[in-house]
């Protein structure tokens, strides 16, 4: 049975955050709420919710898992960043910007592009998603919840606990949160590319082109 917590999108429920904290910690899967859309969220070094989520979106092995992270100093310690990349980060976080950057070693092998040993990462601009990696200690491995053959975000809570019950362990409610994906910027190499036009824009990446 999927639990679902009714959390407040700008006064966040300590008790539900930790509870929430505590079922990602034991294993779980959850449906949490982002700046951008919803997404699916599980612990960073747990191999089996890492499957299950995998499971959910079909997603193969060359995909690009995301770690979201409570801030810079955090992103810095599980992404190699240089000076360039700095710039434009401390720009732009937090916001819906999804930044693919060169692993630390901190990073699992598992949540690695194979060949480029890249990962994406972010700081969302959302008060559920900050409490809970502050409450965390660390990222969460995080996924949109775009469901197989879809193209857009589930946006709905109720909705989404009806149909991925059983899939997922708790599906947090911080109301709507729109239904655009991030934009996603890739910071491995020189230059930037743009990889996807989302809600965050791009134009800066663009001028630096």
């Amino acid at each position: 049975m999927s639990q679902l917590f009714q959390i407040h999108p700008e006064n966040p429920q300590a008790r539900l955050i930790k509870q929430a904290a505590d079922i990602i910690r034991g294993g779980g899967v959850i449906a949490y709420p982002t700046d951008s859309a919803y997404a699916l969220g599980c612990h960073l070094g747990d191999k089996n919710a890492l499957e299950r989520v995998r499971a959910i979106r079909r997603l193969d092995d060359k995909h690009n898992f995301t770690l979201m992270c409570s801030d810079l100093s955090e992103l810095g310690a599980y992404a190699k960043v240089d000076n360039t990349a700095f710039r434009l980060l401390k720009a732009l976080i937090p916001g819906p910007y999804t930044f693919i950057l060169r692993a630390t070693p901190e990073v699992p092998k598992r949540l690695l592009q194979p060949k480029r040993k890249s990962v994406g990462l972010r700081v969302p601009a959302n008060q559920i998603c900050l409490d809970l990696l502050a409450e965390l200690g660390e990222p969460l491995m995080s996924v949109s919840l775009i469901l197989p053959g879809e193209e857009l975000p589930m946006t709905d809570p109720y909705d989404i606990r009806d149909t991925l019950r059983g899939l997922v362990d708790l599906v947090i409610d911080g109301g709507y949160c729109g239904m655009e994906a991030t934009s996603v910027i890739d910071l491995v190499d020189e230059v930037p590319v743009i990889i996807r036009r989302g809600l965050g824009d791009v134009s800066q990446f663009e001028d630096s082109l």
